[in-house]
Protein backbone atom coordinates (compact mmCIF):
# COMPACT_ATOMS: atom_id res chain seq x y z
CA UNK A 1 0.00 0.00 0.00
CA UNK A 2 1.55 2.89 -1.60
CA UNK A 3 -1.56 5.84 -1.54
CA UNK A 4 -1.75 7.04 2.17
CA UNK A 5 -2.92 10.81 1.56
CA UNK A 6 -5.42 12.19 4.05
CA UNK A 7 -7.03 14.98 2.27
CA UNK A 8 -7.78 14.52 -1.43
CA UNK A 9 -9.92 16.84 -3.39
CA UNK A 10 -11.88 15.62 -6.14
CA UNK A 11 -10.86 18.39 -8.35
CA UNK A 12 -13.20 20.13 -10.78
CA UNK A 13 -12.06 20.77 -14.20
CA UNK A 14 -11.74 23.98 -15.53
CA UNK A 15 -12.98 25.39 -18.69
CA UNK A 16 -12.64 28.08 -21.22
CA UNK A 17 -15.91 29.70 -22.27
CA UNK A 18 -15.48 27.57 -25.77
CA UNK A 19 -15.75 24.28 -22.93
CA UNK A 20 -12.58 23.23 -24.11
CA UNK A 21 -10.24 22.37 -20.48
CA UNK A 22 -8.44 25.66 -19.42
CA UNK A 23 -5.23 24.03 -18.82
CA UNK A 24 -3.31 27.19 -17.17
CA UNK A 25 -6.27 26.76 -14.63
CA UNK A 26 -5.83 23.25 -13.80
CA UNK A 27 -1.86 24.06 -13.08
CA UNK A 28 -3.38 27.19 -10.60
CA UNK A 29 -5.83 25.25 -8.98
CA UNK A 30 -3.48 21.70 -8.18
CA UNK A 31 -0.95 24.77 -6.96
CA UNK A 32 -3.85 26.05 -4.78
CA UNK A 33 -5.22 22.87 -2.87
CA UNK A 34 -1.60 21.93 -2.43
CA UNK A 35 -0.51 24.83 -1.04
CA UNK A 36 -3.76 25.01 1.55
CA UNK A 37 -3.03 21.38 2.75
CA UNK A 38 -4.15 18.73 0.46
CA UNK A 39 -1.50 16.04 0.50
CA UNK A 40 -3.52 13.93 -2.65
CA UNK A 41 -5.25 15.46 -5.60
CA UNK A 42 -7.84 13.27 -7.62
CA UNK A 43 -8.43 14.07 -11.07
CA UNK A 44 -11.40 12.73 -13.61
CA UNK A 45 -13.73 12.06 -10.55
CA UNK A 46 -16.67 12.58 -11.16
CA UNK A 47 -16.15 16.55 -9.22
CA UNK A 48 -14.51 17.07 -12.54
CA UNK A 49 -17.05 16.47 -14.85
CA UNK A 50 -15.55 12.85 -16.02
CA UNK A 51 -18.52 11.60 -17.92
CA UNK A 52 -18.01 14.50 -19.96
CA UNK A 53 -14.32 14.27 -20.76
CA UNK A 54 -13.18 12.38 -23.48
CA UNK A 55 -9.62 9.41 -22.68
CA UNK A 56 -7.17 11.59 -23.73
CA UNK A 57 -8.65 14.63 -22.12
CA UNK A 58 -8.42 12.72 -19.32
CA UNK A 59 -4.92 11.70 -20.07
CA UNK A 60 -3.64 15.51 -20.22
CA UNK A 61 -5.55 16.06 -17.17
CA UNK A 62 -3.41 13.69 -15.60
CA UNK A 63 -0.10 14.68 -16.93
CA UNK A 64 -0.51 18.50 -16.39
CA UNK A 65 -1.60 17.68 -12.51
CA UNK A 66 0.89 15.55 -12.26
CA UNK A 67 3.81 18.27 -13.76
CA UNK A 68 2.27 21.22 -11.73
CA UNK A 69 3.24 19.62 -8.17
CA UNK A 70 6.05 17.64 -9.29
CA UNK A 71 8.60 18.03 -6.39
CA UNK A 72 5.84 19.48 -4.18
CA UNK A 73 5.44 18.10 -0.57
CA UNK A 74 2.94 17.88 2.26
CA UNK A 75 3.99 20.91 4.69
CA UNK A 76 2.45 18.75 7.10
CA UNK A 77 4.40 15.70 6.40
CA UNK A 78 7.18 15.91 3.92
CA UNK A 79 5.49 13.57 1.91
CA UNK A 80 5.41 13.79 -1.55
CA UNK A 81 1.96 15.12 -2.99
CA UNK A 82 -0.23 11.82 -4.06
CA UNK A 83 -2.32 11.48 -7.45
CA UNK A 84 -5.15 9.54 -7.64
CA UNK A 85 -7.47 9.37 -11.38
CA UNK A 86 -10.69 8.33 -12.07
CA UNK A 87 -10.19 5.33 -14.65
CA UNK A 88 -13.31 3.01 -13.70
CA UNK A 89 -16.77 2.41 -15.61
CA UNK A 90 -19.49 -0.04 -16.84
CA UNK A 91 -17.65 -1.94 -19.14
CA UNK A 92 -14.64 -4.41 -17.37
CA UNK A 93 -12.99 -4.51 -20.52
CA UNK A 94 -12.92 -1.04 -20.87
CA UNK A 95 -12.11 -0.41 -17.71
CA UNK A 96 -9.45 -2.44 -18.00
CA UNK A 97 -7.77 -1.01 -21.10
CA UNK A 98 -8.03 2.50 -19.62
CA UNK A 99 -6.70 1.40 -15.81
CA UNK A 100 -3.64 -0.30 -17.70
CA UNK A 101 -3.17 3.48 -19.80
CA UNK A 102 -3.47 5.72 -16.77
CA UNK A 103 -1.08 3.34 -14.93
CA UNK A 104 1.52 3.65 -17.43
CA UNK A 105 1.83 7.50 -16.09
CA UNK A 106 2.60 6.51 -13.16
CA UNK A 107 -0.34 7.66 -10.95
CA UNK A 108 -0.33 7.22 -7.48
CA UNK A 109 -3.82 5.02 -7.36
CA UNK A 110 -6.45 4.24 -9.71
CA UNK A 111 -10.19 5.71 -8.16
CA UNK A 112 -12.21 2.60 -9.98
CA UNK A 113 -16.26 3.10 -9.30
CA UNK A 114 -18.99 0.17 -9.14
CA UNK A 115 -20.17 -0.49 -12.06
CA UNK A 116 -23.28 1.19 -12.97
CA UNK A 117 -26.15 0.80 -14.82
CA UNK A 118 -25.80 -2.45 -15.16
CA UNK A 119 -26.36 -3.49 -11.36
CA UNK A 120 -23.79 -6.05 -10.76
CA UNK A 121 -24.33 -9.00 -8.37
CA UNK A 122 -21.76 -8.71 -5.35
CA UNK A 123 -19.94 -11.99 -7.70
CA UNK A 124 -20.09 -9.64 -10.82
CA UNK A 125 -18.42 -6.79 -8.80
CA UNK A 126 -15.54 -9.21 -7.67
CA UNK A 127 -15.24 -10.27 -11.06
CA UNK A 128 -15.06 -6.67 -12.44
CA UNK A 129 -12.57 -5.18 -9.75
CA UNK A 130 -10.30 -8.93 -9.88
CA UNK A 131 -9.67 -8.34 -13.49
CA UNK A 132 -8.77 -4.82 -13.41
CA UNK A 133 -6.53 -5.00 -10.44
CA UNK A 134 -5.01 -8.03 -11.77
CA UNK A 135 -3.89 -5.80 -14.94
CA UNK A 136 -1.99 -3.14 -13.32
CA UNK A 137 0.20 -3.37 -10.19
CA UNK A 138 -0.96 0.28 -8.98
CA UNK A 139 -2.77 0.67 -5.98
CA UNK A 140 -6.67 0.90 -6.55
CA UNK A 141 -9.30 2.10 -4.58
CA UNK A 142 -13.07 1.12 -4.62
CA UNK A 143 -15.40 4.21 -5.34
CA UNK A 144 -18.85 3.31 -3.66
CA UNK A 145 -21.47 5.34 -4.16
CA UNK A 146 -24.42 4.12 -4.50
CA UNK A 147 -26.77 7.00 -4.85
CA UNK A 148 -24.76 6.77 -8.55
CA UNK A 149 -24.59 3.08 -9.57
CA UNK A 150 -27.59 1.91 -7.50
CA UNK A 151 -25.73 -1.13 -6.12
CA UNK A 152 -23.72 -1.11 -3.39
CA UNK A 153 -20.90 -2.87 -2.44
CA UNK A 154 -20.57 -5.11 0.75
CA UNK A 155 -17.70 -5.17 3.42
CA UNK A 156 -17.64 -9.27 2.61
CA UNK A 157 -17.06 -8.27 -1.06
CA UNK A 158 -14.27 -5.87 -0.13
CA UNK A 159 -12.71 -8.07 1.65
CA UNK A 160 -12.68 -10.62 -0.55
CA UNK A 161 -11.25 -8.71 -2.86
CA UNK A 162 -8.57 -7.40 -0.81
CA UNK A 163 -7.58 -10.91 0.15
CA UNK A 164 -7.47 -11.93 -3.49
CA UNK A 165 -5.84 -8.47 -5.08
CA UNK A 166 -3.43 -7.14 -2.64
CA UNK A 167 -3.38 -3.72 -4.86
CA UNK A 168 -6.94 -3.25 -4.11
CA UNK A 169 -5.86 -1.29 -0.71
CA UNK A 170 -9.42 0.35 0.12
CA UNK A 171 -12.42 2.21 -0.51
CA UNK A 172 -14.05 5.80 -1.03
CA UNK A 173 -17.15 5.20 0.67
CA UNK A 174 -20.13 7.72 -0.04
CA UNK A 175 -22.48 5.92 1.83
CA UNK A 176 -24.31 7.71 4.76
CA UNK A 177 -24.49 4.69 6.64
CA UNK A 178 -22.35 4.23 9.99
CA UNK A 179 -23.03 0.29 10.27
CA UNK A 180 -21.65 -0.38 6.92
CA UNK A 181 -18.43 1.92 7.63
CA UNK A 182 -18.12 -0.16 11.15
CA UNK A 183 -18.10 -3.16 9.14
CA UNK A 184 -15.38 -2.37 7.07
CA UNK A 185 -13.76 -1.65 9.64
CA UNK A 186 -14.21 -4.52 11.75
CA UNK A 187 -13.54 -7.01 8.04
CA UNK A 188 -10.85 -5.53 6.51
CA UNK A 189 -7.13 -5.57 8.13
CA UNK A 190 -6.56 -1.91 9.46
CA UNK A 191 -2.43 -2.34 8.45
CA UNK A 192 -2.86 -3.00 4.65
CA UNK A 193 -6.45 -1.49 4.15
CA UNK A 194 -7.75 2.43 4.30
CA UNK A 195 -11.16 4.14 3.68
CA UNK A 196 -11.78 7.27 2.67
CA UNK A 197 -15.07 9.16 3.58
CA UNK A 198 -16.82 10.76 0.30
CA UNK A 199 -19.32 12.73 1.68
CA UNK A 200 -18.35 15.68 3.07
CA UNK A 201 -20.97 16.41 6.05
CA UNK A 202 -19.66 12.83 7.26
CA UNK A 203 -16.06 12.85 7.45
CA UNK A 204 -15.55 13.01 11.54
CA UNK A 205 -18.44 10.37 12.34
CA UNK A 206 -16.35 7.96 9.29
CA UNK A 207 -13.36 8.82 11.03
CA UNK A 208 -14.77 7.77 14.06
CA UNK A 209 -15.73 4.29 12.66
CA UNK A 210 -12.62 4.01 11.63
CA UNK A 211 -11.82 5.72 8.21
CA UNK A 212 -8.26 7.22 7.52
CA UNK A 213 -9.27 10.81 5.73
CA UNK A 214 -11.63 11.88 2.87
CA UNK A 215 -11.82 12.67 -0.61
CA UNK A 216 -13.72 15.73 -0.62
CA UNK A 217 -14.99 18.54 -3.00
CA UNK A 218 -15.33 20.68 0.02
CA UNK A 219 -11.59 20.99 0.14
CA UNK A 220 -12.04 23.25 -2.97
CA UNK A 221 -12.93 26.09 0.08
CA UNK A 222 -11.96 25.24 3.33
CA UNK A 223 -9.01 22.46 3.11
CA UNK A 224 -6.85 24.00 5.47
CA UNK A 225 -9.76 23.48 8.00
CA UNK A 226 -10.71 19.98 6.92
CA UNK A 227 -6.99 19.01 7.08
CA UNK A 228 -6.80 20.70 10.80
CA UNK A 229 -10.44 18.64 11.77
CA UNK A 230 -9.04 15.09 10.46
CA UNK A 231 -5.62 15.20 12.01
CA UNK A 232 -7.79 16.33 15.16
CA UNK A 233 -9.91 13.30 14.89
CA UNK A 234 -8.04 10.54 14.40
CA UNK A 235 -5.68 12.05 17.01
CA UNK A 236 -8.70 11.67 19.43
CA UNK A 237 -9.27 15.63 20.23
CA UNK A 238 -13.09 15.51 19.72
CA UNK A 239 -13.68 18.72 20.88
CA UNK A 240 -11.53 20.29 18.17
CA UNK A 241 -12.49 18.12 15.83
CA UNK A 242 -16.59 18.40 16.53
CA UNK A 243 -16.10 22.40 16.48
CA UNK A 244 -14.51 22.34 12.81
CA UNK A 245 -16.83 19.86 12.20
CA UNK A 246 -20.27 21.95 13.19
CA UNK A 247 -18.06 25.24 12.04
CA UNK A 248 -18.31 23.88 7.91
CA UNK A 249 -20.93 21.45 8.19
CA UNK A 250 -23.99 23.67 6.73
CA UNK A 251 -21.72 24.50 3.49
CA UNK A 252 -20.52 21.00 3.42
CA UNK A 253 -24.31 20.06 2.78
CA UNK A 254 -24.97 23.42 0.94
CA UNK A 255 -22.36 22.84 -1.93
CA UNK A 256 -24.74 19.37 -3.28
CA UNK A 257 -28.32 21.23 -3.22
CA UNK A 258 -27.42 21.32 -7.28
CA UNK A 259 -25.79 18.14 -8.88
CA UNK A 260 -22.22 18.64 -8.63
CA UNK A 261 -19.78 20.18 -9.12
CA UNK A 262 -22.31 22.94 -10.27
CA UNK A 263 -22.34 24.94 -6.47
CA UNK A 264 -18.78 24.39 -5.89
CA UNK A 265 -17.55 25.24 -9.40
CA UNK A 266 -19.61 28.29 -9.35
CA UNK A 267 -17.80 29.13 -6.12
CA UNK A 268 -14.95 29.12 -7.53
CA UNK A 269 -15.35 31.08 -10.90
CA UNK A 270 -17.17 33.60 -8.08
CA UNK A 271 -13.96 33.41 -6.47
CA UNK A 272 -12.12 34.48 -9.69
CA UNK A 273 -10.27 31.15 -10.07
CA UNK A 274 -12.05 29.43 -13.33
CA UNK A 275 -14.65 30.65 -15.86
CA UNK A 276 -17.76 29.19 -14.38
CA UNK A 277 -18.44 26.80 -17.84
CA UNK A 278 -20.00 23.40 -17.33
CA UNK A 279 -20.27 20.51 -20.09
CA UNK A 280 -24.12 19.63 -20.53
CA UNK A 281 -25.64 17.91 -19.45
CA UNK A 282 -24.88 20.03 -16.34
CA UNK A 283 -26.23 23.80 -16.55
CA UNK A 284 -25.49 26.98 -14.70
CA UNK A 285 -27.57 27.94 -11.51
CA UNK A 286 -30.14 30.83 -12.09
CA UNK A 287 -32.10 32.91 -10.26
CA UNK A 288 -32.58 31.86 -6.42
CA UNK A 289 -30.19 29.62 -7.38
CA UNK A 290 -27.53 32.00 -7.92
CA UNK A 291 -28.68 33.98 -4.45
CA UNK A 292 -28.24 30.69 -2.69
CA UNK A 293 -24.63 30.27 -4.04
CA UNK A 294 -23.86 34.31 -3.20
CA UNK A 295 -24.96 32.59 0.53
CA UNK A 296 -22.72 30.08 0.93
CA UNK A 297 -19.83 32.35 -0.22
CA UNK A 298 -20.58 34.79 2.60
CA UNK A 299 -20.37 32.06 4.82
CA UNK A 300 -16.75 30.93 3.16
CA UNK A 301 -15.46 34.06 4.10
CA UNK A 302 -16.39 33.85 7.53
CA UNK A 303 -14.41 31.32 7.76
CA UNK A 304 -11.79 31.22 5.49
CA UNK A 305 -11.05 35.24 5.64
CA UNK A 306 -7.76 35.05 4.02
CA UNK A 307 -9.52 33.56 1.45
CA UNK A 308 -8.67 34.39 -2.52
CA UNK A 309 -11.44 36.80 -3.07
Amino acid sequence: MNFIAELIPAMVTPFKRDETIDFKRVEELAHYLVDNGCDGLLVNGTTGESPTLSFEEKVELVKVVQKAVAGKTDKRTGRPIQIMTGAGGNDTAKTVAEAKKMAELGVDALLIVVPYYNKPSQRGMIEHFTRVAQSVETDIVIYNIPSRSIVRMEAETMAALHKRCPNIIGVKQSYPDMDAVSEITQQLPADTWLTWCGDDSLSVPMIACGAHGTISVLAHLTAPLLRDMIIAAKAGDREKALKLHTKQLDIAREIFFLPNPTVVKTCLAKLGMMEPTLRAPMVPPEGDEVARIDKILAEYKTLVPQSVC
